[in-house]
């Protein structure tokens, strides 16, 4: 199979680069090290007979440092690409010097493929649209082409084959460019049989190792609780995790700070990504807790004593997982599982189907709480700082579990303390390194994964021009699916300017962003310490979260405040901005319940009784030191028995008689209400303590429901 035909982008000129890549490598060329600046780039390309540079040509360069936002990198790179210097040319003066920081600019220059073709097995007559979605600066342009050949009319993000035939099937990719730069998709198969080829195809795959027909995954982090203690962890938890996935080819939303409506219902969009075949991964990181054997996740709104209302049952959730007949059903739940007083609800649920292909990991024991640890200012949870150290190995889930259950087993931080458990049902050896190998998709499904796509769009980066002949670039960044930066920086301003200014305001209310927390002079001001070395440098930032509460466009301003010589008065210029619906906004999370809730069942309230509800054949490890073993099974409410304050309380992985020096998640405090005050046990997370363990000098813990 040959590749399509790849001219090079070494031989664009160098005067047709895109500003804001200009401006970067301006930026590393004024302040390199010795031997690696600016000077001896023109000294490099002076050898070249048509691009020689004259003494003068370097003075002028040199004084370029007096005028308030002047750069002698960007004045030698104008002057080298009016003078018909290339890209390769750069490439080459750049490989002399061994600027390496400088060619990695040049070969990541804006262009990111987010959304990859799929390959896919289907049937003639009908509808196939493979997907390629990019982002660039300015924008990009697409090119498909099937083995060598473009494909007529194929210059959009979406290759419609409307109704496909036999002689569609090969080898699918798609060029996509922008000003100064090109990358191409993955290979994409598309393979258009009849139903006989497609049966004796299936029944050969049965022999070879498992695959997934896609992967999605949802990941939510709750910290900014309403009314209960914040947490750290969930952040970073979400952020390394979503990176990890997206090495596995999963279609990743991450979303912090949920409400139980927007929980509710980013569960429900998620259900509708899942098919027949489909690998499906949630994860939960935040407060919660455990009552009969449901779990329960915590949303940030949850009133103060909260209960089973309250929240979303992970049962039930995994029960809609499940009638999609989804290949595998991965739920890593990193809370506390303590048992909660105050909800004496009893939840009767349906029992799980047997072949559900169901694996459960549980940050810590039935009864018990999870930690998290910070270093740094940041912050993981100890379930995630061992997972993320093995989760791209090509190993079969629960294996892969079980070596990070050993592995937490042996930080002494929490040994004793907090243990993985580990719950499954799988009856096949897969793993979340399974490829994706399509077989007959709907055009809904494929309609569906595209909407997803879309939700993750961020807008184009811009250029502002004001009255005053000042330009301003407006960029943007996402953090997560719900959270975007919003940077912006002077590009252009005329010599009779001595002061200029601008800066973001007059957001919608939905957002609720603090002017004292926008226009900072560096990402970590804003509360953005995961993303800011992808930044571009000298910028003013704005972090705008809880995009899913916005309901119109986002629209704001941009003010441009700027002085003259001898004028004390200062000039003002507004322009309004709209981007769209950016990121997961499109998906309109906002909205109250939908009819499909994810918890809708059957309750039973202050019921003494604990009626036990018999579930599918799953298999439970505990990974328990000897000398913290429990005496019976945790958890386990015998029928028709009272419920006594004696026996709400599992023993099995609690914290009794362990070092003071660990503060416990979960304290019975008193509960103060307008009325009277109650003892109703509450969770809380104390301050954090420094620990003096061997693991680390200045590591500090504090508790992640």
């Amino acid at each position: 199979m040959s590749a399509p035909p790849r001219s090079s982008p070494g031989s664009l000129p160098l005067s047709r680069l895109a500003e804001p890549l200009l401006r970067r490598l301006s930026e590393l060329l004024d302040r390199a090290a010795p031997g690696k600046g600016w000077r001896d780039l023109a000294q490099r390309a002076g050898s070249r007979g048509r691009v020689r540079l004259s003494s003068l040509d370097l003075e002028q360069c040199s004084l370029k440092v007096l005028e308030p936002e002047g750069s002698p990198s960007w004045s030698l790179l104008k002057l080298l690409g009016d003078r018909g210097c290339t890209v390769v040319e750069l490439v080459e003066f750049l490989q002399a010097l061994e600027h390496t920081e400088a060619l990695q600019c040049l070969s990541h220059s804006g262009v990111k493929i987010v959304v990859q073709p799929d390959s896919q097995a289907v049937l003639p007559g009908q509808v196939v649209k493979l997907c390629c979605w990019a982002t660039g600066h300015p924008f990009v342009h697409y090119q498909w082409f099937k083995q060598e050949k473009e494909v007529p009319h194929g210059n959009s993000p979406e290759l419609v084959l409307n109704p496909v035939k036999l002689n569609d099937s090969g080898f699918y990719i798609c060029r996509v460019n922008n000003e100064s730069s090109f990358v191409f998709s993955r290979w994409a198969r598309l393979e258009v049989c009849d139903l006989q080829d497609m049966s004796h195809d299936l029944q050969e795959q049965s022999h070879d190792r498992p695959f997934a027909t896609d992967k999605v995954a949802l990941l939510i982090g709750n910290m900014s609780y309403w009314n209960h203690p914040q947490l750290k962890a969930p952040m970073v938890d979400v952020y390394e995790l979503t990176n990890l996935l997206r090495q596995l080819d999963f279609k990743v939303v991450s979303l912090l700070d949920l409400t139980e409506s927007e929980m509710r219902n980013a569960v429900n969009e998620f259900l509708l990504l899942l098919d027949k075949g489909v690998y499906g991964l949630l994860y939960y990181a935040g407060h919660g807790y455990e009552n009969y054997g449901n779990s329960f996740m915590v949303p940030i709104d949850a009133p103060n004593p909260y209960r089973s209302a309250n929240c979303l049952c992970v049962q039930n959730v995994l029960k809609l997982m499940q009638e999609k007949e989804t290949g595998l059903n991965v739920f890593l739940l990193d809370m506390c599982r303590k048992r909660n007083e105050f909800d004496d609800t009893i939840l009767i649920l349906d029992a799980l189907k047997v072949t559900a292909n169901i694996v459960f990991g549980y940050a810590t024991c039935q009864g018990a709480e999870a930690f998290e640890i910070q270093q740094s200012g940041l912050a993981n949870g100890i379930f995630m700082k061992f997972l993320k150290e093995r989760l791209l190995e090509d190993k079969k889930i629960t294996v892969l579990l079980d070596e990070v259950a050993e592995d937490m087993g042996k930080c002494h931080l929490t040994k004793g303390k907090q243990a993985l458990e580990i719950r499954s049902s799988l009856s096949e050896k897969r793993a979340l390194t399974d490829a994706i190998q399509q077989t007959v998709s709907s055009a809904e499904s494929l309609a569906r994964n595209l909407q997803w796509a879309k939700a993750h769009e961020l807008p184009e980066s811009m250029y502002l021009e004001f009255k005053c002949g000042v330009q301003i670039q407006l960029g943007f960044a996402a953090e997560f699916s719900n959270v975007m930066i919003i940077y912006t920086r002077i590009v252009k301003k005329p010599p009779e300017i001595v002061v200029c200014r601008a800066y973001v305001t007059d957001f919608a209310l939905d957002l609720d962003v603090d002017p004292k927390e926008a226009n900072k002079g560096t990402p970590e001001e804003t509360g953005s310490y995961l993303v800011s070395k992808d930044l571009p440098k000298h910028c003013l930032y704005t972090r705008l979260s809880s995009l899913q509460k916005l309901k119109e466009h986002l629209i704001f301003t941009v003010c441009l405040h700027y002085e003259y010589p001898g004028i004390e008065e200062t000039m003002d210029e507004r322009k309004e901005v709209n981007v769209g619906k950016p990121l997961i906004a499109k998906l309109g999370l906002h909205h109250g319940f939908k009819n499909n809730s994810c918890l809708q069942t059957c309750c039973v309230a202050n019921n003494p009784f604990h009626k036990q509800v018999e579930s599918s054949p799953v298999t439970t490890k505990y990974y328990l030191p000897s000398h913290h073993r429990p005496n019976s099974c945790p958890g386990v409410y015998h029928p028709n028995t009272v419920c006594s304050d004696s026996m709400r309380q599992p023993e099995a992985c609690s914290c009794n008689g362990t070092s003071s020096m660990l503060t416990s998640r979960h304290k019975v405090q008193n509960y103060s209400s307008p009325v009277e005050r109650s003892n109703i046990p509450i969770e809380t997370t104390d301050d954090t303590v420094e620990l003096e363990f061997l693991l680390s000098d200045s590591l500090r813990f504090s508790k992640q429901q």
